[in-house]
C-alpha cells in the first residue's frame, strides 16, 4: 500500500461519526462500504493530501486514485473525484480512457457517480466538446452507472446553457430505461437544461410524456411554472 493512501485510511478512521455510519446506508437501495465521515471532512481530507501529491506526474495521481478506487469504500472514492476535479489544467484527451474505466469499474452507486461525472468528465467534456459522442455511447452500455453517467456528465455544462442538442438525445437514448437511478440522471439533466432553455425542454417533455418513465418526467418539470408542470402531467394524473 502506498504510504499516502495509508495515511489517508487512517485520518479517515479516525475522523469517522457513530451518527453519520448509522445514516449513511439510508440514503442507497444497494448495499454500500462507507466508513461514515461527513462530506466536509473528507474534502479536507482530500484537500490535506493534495499538498503532498499535485506536484507528482499525472500517471502517478491517476494510479494513486486507482488504489483509493479499489477498496470500494464511498469516502475514498470521494477523494478520487476532488483529485480528479483538481487536476482540471492537467487534462489531456486520453484521458477519457481512464475516466471511463473508472465509472465502468468502480463506480458502484449514484453518490460516487455523480460526484466524479459533474465535474470531472463535465470539465473534460468543456474542454474537449468533440467527445460528446463518447457520452452518447455510453447510454447503450449494460452497466447502470455507465448509463447514468452519460446524463450527469453534462449536468453542469447544461446549467451554462452548453450542448442542448445533445442534452436532448441522451435523453432521447434514455427515455424509456428501466433503471429508476438512470431515469433520476437523465430527469435530472433536463431539468438542468430547462434553466437556459425552458421552452425546448418543454416541447421535449410534451413530445415525450407518454413513453417517459414518471420518474423521470417528475425530475425533468421541476423547475417549470406550474402551469406547464400540471399540463405535463394530465395524461399521467388521469391514469391514477
Amino acid at each position: 500500500m502506498d504510504p499516502v493512501i495509508a495515511r489517508i485510511r487512517k485520518d479517515l478512521k479516525v475522523s469517522a461519526d457513530p451518527a453519520i455510519r448509522a445514516s449513511f446506508q439510508r440514503f442507497f437501495k444497494d448495499e454500500i462500504t462507507y466508513y461514515g465521515v461527513k462530506v466536509p471532512v473528507v474534502r479536507k481530507i482530500a484537500k490535506k493530501y493534495w499538498t503532498e501529491v499535485k506536484s507528482l506526474e499525472k500517471k502517478e495521481i491517476f494510479s494513486l486514485c486507482e488504489e483509493l478506487y479499489r477498496s470500494n469504500y464511498c469516502e475514498e472514492a470521494f477523494i478520487v473525484s476532488c483529485w480528479a476535479h483538481l487536476l482540471e489544467n492537467r487534462y489531456e484527451k486520453e484521458d477519457l480512457v481512464v475516466f471511463r474505466h473508472w465509472i465502468d469499474s468502480y463506480i458502484t452507486n449514484w453518490a460516487t457517480c455523480d460526484g466524479f461525472c459533474n465535474h470531472t468528465v463535465g470539465e473534460f467534456i468543456e474542454k474537449y466538446p468533440e467527445y460528446l459522442g463518447e457520452l452518447k455511447h455510453w447510454t447503450q452500455s449494460a452497466n447502470r452507472w455507465m448509463r447514468r453517467a452519460a446524463a450527469v456528465s453534462l449536468i453542469v455544462p447544461a446549467k451554462k446553457g452548453k450542448y442542448l442538442d445533445t442534452v436532448l438525445e441522451i435523453a432521447g437514448l434514455l427515455l424509456t430505461d428501466k433503471d429508476d437511478m438512470v431515469q433520476k440522471g437523465y430527469g435530472w439533466l433536463l431539468k438542468e437544461a430547462s434553466r437556459r432553455h425552458p421552452e425546448e425542454v418543454f416541447d421535449f417533455v410534451m413530445s415525450n410524456r407518454k413513453e417517459m418513465p414518471r420518474t423521470a418526467l417528475r425530475y425533468a418539470i421541476e423547475l417549470m411554472p406550474e402551469a406547464q408542470r400540471k399540463e405535463t402531467m394530465k395524461k399521467d394524473l388521469q391514469e391514477q
